[in-house]
């Protein structure tokens, strides 16, 4: 086979490398983007869906009730409670209730609401305690409590029809729902969303691959004595105040203490910290070494005459 042709099939061959690699890279791409567009999806049906626990006497007191937004370091989670009455308990105006109401809450729960007979009825942010878990364990805390509704028309329990939702991004919840003796009865549990665990995943590892990174750039400085070297130093320090304001950008504000801090802030921290501190050592140490004495050349001595020949 001759040359030419040895060329032309390495041309081909390599080509065909190539095309195979570009193919692989937009596979993976779409590939990411539809399973980012699954999740995403995923979520937002979950933020759609409303817990019901429906009543179907005409004359009945609505209740509609969404998680405003998750305090996992306070405790507590806000509550928007609108109550409509229907039928017979409502004013002809459709704005109040014809008779004094009271919604009645759980014990986690804030205080009752009371409408007076007549009273325009607006929308009542209320405060629910949570229990169980630490905020300390982000991205993997979780809580529950209890929400209840029972209402009462003039001093006489009547028929409630009540929806749950939640609003808050940052949180999923599940919620077990049921009808206890007139009374709407939410059991919910509450966690991080997919997406803030994801992202808090990917916070770790990038923490790590920093502290990594840094790491090797080290061992390279040292190794090969290439002293005080700036650039390296400032790339080196930049990453050490650079991984802080990282870490202040982890979604709901974890506090200092979580797992993501034990698990790899701390950890890079120390490890870019050390890098620095042994970069500057070792490239003093080799700035400041006396550089070799040149060896002074040798004087040619008297050059002895040629003896004449006989």
């Amino acid at each position: 086979m001759s040359i030419g042709h040895r060329s032309l099939g390495r041309a081909a061959m390599w080509g065909r490398r190539r095309l195979l690699a570009t193919i692989a890279v937009i596979a993976a791409v779409v590939a990411a983007v539809t399973v980012g567009i699954w999740l995403q999806v995923g979520e937002r049906l979950a933020l759609d869906k409303k817990y019901a626990l429906p009543a179907t006497a005409p004359d009945r007191i609505d209740v509609a009730a969404s998680i405003q937004r998750v305090d996992a370091t306070g405790r507590e989670l806000t509550l928007r409670v609108m109550v409509t009455p229907r039928g017979a308990y409502a004013d002809p105006q459709g704005l109040a209730a014809s008779g004094d109401l009271v919604v009645q809450t759980s014990a986690p729960v804030r205080g009752d609401l009371k409408f007076p007979a007549h009273a325009r009825i607006s929308t009542t942010d209320v405060a629910v305690a949570l229990s169980g878990g630490a905020v300390t364990d982000y991205p993997f805390d979780g809580y529950d409590t209890d929400i209840e509704f029972t209402a009462s028309f003039d001093g006489r329990q009547v028929p409630v029809s009540a929806t749950l939702s939640n609003v808050d991004v940052l949180f999923a919840t599940s919620v077990d729902a049921e009808s206890v003796g007139g009374t709407a009865v939410y059991s919910v549990d509450v966690a991080r969303s997919d997406s803030v665990v994801a992202f808090a995943l990917f916070m770790m590892a990038a923490m790590w691959a920093l502290a990594i990174a840094v790491a090797i750039g080290t061992r390279f400085l040292v190794r090969h004595r290439k002293g005080l070297t700036w650039p390296a130093l400032g790339w080196m320090a930049a990453s050490l105040f650079a991984l802080a304001a990282f870490r202040n950008t982890a979604p709901g504000n974890p506090p200092i203490g979580s797992v993501l801090d034990y698990a790899a802030f701390l950890w890079a921290e120390a490890i870019i910290a050390v890098c620095v501190i042994v970069t500057v050592v070792s490239g003093n140490r080799v700035e400041g070494a006396p550089e070799p004495a040149a060896a002074e050349p040798v004087a040619p001595g008297p050059v002895a005459p040629a003896k004449e020949s006989g």
